[in-house]
């Protein structure tokens, strides 16, 4: 199939070249002047140059920034549906394990009158949150279950390919499927060596930070495109132990 195609472009090519030849041949017949010809054909030829610069280098990459825009944009329905089915759920659980989630929590509590630069403060004070999560106090059995019964959306998810464009959310799924796979082959989550302790405290924690970046990217768009989810997002946040849908 791909012979036949390049043999169609090959001879396409020549139609073409052809084409201009006699072009230029009847040209020359008509007016029997060969420097009018070359000066034009030489000055088309160094454009030519220009004009792949601008078609490729220019025109190319920005139909392809707002191409990737686009999509990013049909993406984020999908981190939406992600933390309504397994996100928002794993927060709270998270927040539970976290021996210093209060810091987070008091600086996490967003309103209607967040700005850019807020979203900006909280994501710097983010980097240097001290997370501090023992797999040893954390309800391993529980954390299973839940993952577990999420497995085929996360596998679901995991198969839009698409999601290559969305770089940071990809990498939260691959941890949290990381993380399922761990708890689900071990037959046992009681009584495990310290070294095997620490390794889960990492992986918890991996995902707990990826998944407060990617809440807050999430929140922050729609604050920006949406603010009838924003104010929904504001309402349920897994973060704020007041936070009631009801609107008051």
């Amino acid at each position: 199939m791909a012979k036949k195609f390049f043999d169609w472009q090959v001879v396409f090519g020549i139609i073409l070249i052809l084409l201009s030849i006699i072009a230029y041949f009847v040209h020359y017949l008509i007016f029997r002047d060969p420097h009018h010809i070359f000066i034009y054909l030489i000055g088309d030829i160094a454009f030519v140059f220009i004009e792949v610069l601008l078609v490729t280098l220019v025109i190319h990459r920005l139909l392809h920034y707002r191409e990737k825009q686009t999509l990013l944009q049909k993406l984020n329905m999908v981190v939406g549906v992600f933390f309504s089915e397994v996100g928002n759920e794993l927060v709270r659980m998270y927040a539970g394990f976290d021996e210093n989630s209060q810091e987070i929590v008091k600086d996490i509590v967003i309103d209607r009158d967040w700005t850019d630069r807020d979203f900006i403060q909280f994501k710097n004070n983010l980097q240097n949150h001290n997370f501090k999560i023992d797999a040893k106090n954390v309800d391993l059995e529980r954390l299973r279950n839940f993952l577990q019964s999420k497995k085929d959306f996360l596998l679901t998810l995991l198969e839009n390919p698409n999601l290559l464009e969305h770089e940071t959310f990809t990498n939260l799924l691959w941890a949290v499927f990381h993380l399922t796979e761990e708890l689900i082959y071990r037959k046992k989550l009681t009584d495990l060596s310290d070294a095997d302790y620490q390794h889960l405290s990492k992986d918890i924690i991996r995902i707990y930070q990826i998944l407060i970046e990617e809440w807050l990217r999430y929140v922050e768009h729609l604050k920006k495109d949406y603010p009838y989810l924003y104010s929904l997002a504001l309402r349920t946040n897994p973060f704020d132990p007041n936070a009631s849908v009801e609107v008051k």
